[in-house]
């Protein structure tokens, strides 16, 4: 029986409440040729169980995955080794299940861990504090910036142009709504990241300094030059971390002076799963602990003086009075956030050390065949595991063209700036621990032969 428990007196009333004219008018931000009048064309209403299933495997099939092919896709999402271990250990039915405490202080088994995934965030990005997680780094580099107009009581940001284009997107797609002022830097395929005109851009009315470390095209910026640039003028530094094994290698973003540190926890457990689900990470200066988005979990004593995990805060409207909250993050991705603790438990200091220092060397080596290459050259002068190449044809059509030949040859930046003519020729290149040199030898053939 179905459930309408509303007539249309009804709907015109909330629809007067809010001041539309009808429910059309609640979709007018989604393109027209997005909006479907109908059945999908050439798709049955209905089919078997059977051809429905051979139907979807046949598309599957299609896949050119990461494991079965040479792989140098980075752009935000890395291939890296995850144990077998951490696969196992996430479908205990005591983590599985455990989507998130509304009764927090019940499920302790889900608090440590989200108090144990909380340290090691912290440590990682060189912060006071850190919260249970978010849904991705794109989402979480808004909470970031919706944090510091509340601490700054400014409206105004500053995105590098080294910022991931999508978590600028992101950014800008939510101050649209919040009214908040964003100076958003143009994506430049050079050597160096754009430092000096972050810099300049900042002023007395900047509430925020977003940038990213490595940036989008893996080159590393000089992330104490620019805190203390921000600081002078009264602003917060937000650095944003899409690959947290670089912090195996690099300084740490908190102990470079970044107020608030977030990023992507993907790499480390969660892995690539076609896009998604990813995992949010956030960590800040305990100043700034009463303003951060979403919850933290803390360590007290019982009545009998054991050890226990309690819900220390939660600022989510869920809990506290709407006007009150400081995001509106409902939960958290709380079993990705577990495969992000195992995995990083599993690795430790050291191993986390030797992890990066592989990729590194990895990226180094993929960099030395590929600038060989007739044609090719190496733009960037620093990287961790990331560069970016120019190539003498549009880079989608050279992936395209690897592809065909069974490698996955990197991301074309036109993809991720599709309105930038000016950077069709440039492919940035990934390479991880994963990456062994007979990929490299394979991948440097293959495009001498297709840029032949």
């Amino acid at each position: 029986m179905r459930m309408l428990p509303l007539g249309a007196a009804d709907r015109a009333a909330m629809l007067a409440t809010i001041g539309a004219q009808a429910i059309d008018d609640l979709f007018v931000d989604v393109p027209a040729e997005a909006v479907l009048h109908g059945p999908i064309p050439g798709l049955p209403l209905h089919a078997s169980e059977r051809a429905v299933e051979r139907h979807m495997a046949a598309l599957s099939a299609q896949n050119l995955t990461a494991e079965q092919a040479p792989f140098f896709c980075g752009a935000g999402a890395y291939r890296h080794h995850i144990p077998a271990s951490v696969d196992h250990l996430i479908q205990r039915g005591e983590f599985l299940t455990a989507y998130t405490p509304y009764q927090p202080e019940i499920a302790q088994g889900t608090l440590q861990v989200l108090f144990e995934f909380q340290t090691q965030v912290a440590r990682l990005f060189g912060c006071d504090v850190a919260n249970a997680s978010l849904y991705d780094g794109s989402t979480a580099c808004w909470e970031a910036i919706a944090m510091a107009t509340r601490v700054t009581r400014r409206n105004r940001a500053v995105l590098s142009g080294g910022l991931h284009p999508h978590y600028a997107e992101t950014a800008a797609t939510m101050a649209r709504f919040a009214g908040d002022d964003l100076c958003m830097l143009p994506t430049r395929a050079e050597a160096d990241s754009d430092d000096a005109a972050v810099i300049a851009a900042i002023d007395g009315q900047t509430a925020a300094v977003v940038v990213q470390y490595p940036d989008v095209m893996g080159r590393i910026p000089d992330l104490a030059a620019i805190a203390a640039a921000a600081h002078a003028q009264g602003a917060l530094l937000i650095a944003v971390v899409t690959e947290p094994v670089a912090l195996g290698l690099i300084e740490s973003p908190g102990a470079l002076g970044a107020d608030v540190v977030v990023g992507e926890g993907q790499a480390l457990g969660v892995g690539l799963q076609f896009g998604g689900p990813y995992l949010g990470l956030f960590a800040c200066s305990e100043k700034f602990l009463r303003q951060m988005p979403g919850r933290l979990c803390g360590e007290t004593v019982d009545a009998d003086g054991k050890r226990g995990f309690v819900l220390t805060l939660s600022t989510r409207e869920q809990h506290i009075r709407r006007e009150k909250a400081t995001s509106n993050i409902c939960t958290n991705s709380g079993l990705c956030a577990l495969a992000f603790s195992i995995h990083l438990s599993l690795l430790g200091g050291s191993g986390l050390e030797r992890m990066a220092s592989i990729s590194h060397s990895r990226a180094v080596a993929t960099a030395r065949a590929l600038g060989a290459v007739a044609g090719v050259s190496v733009i960037n002068h620093t990287w961790f595991n990331e560069f970016a190449l120019r190539l003498p044809r549009p880079a989608a059509d050279v992936v395209e063209a690897l592809a065909a030949r069974g490698i996955l040859g990197g991301v074309p930046l036109s993809r991720l700036c599709p309105d930038r003519a000016d950077l069709a020729d440039v492919l940035l290149i990934a390479a991880t621990e994963c990456t062994d040199m007979h990929d490299i030898a394979a991948l440097a053939a293959a495009l001498g032969e297709v840029l032949a």
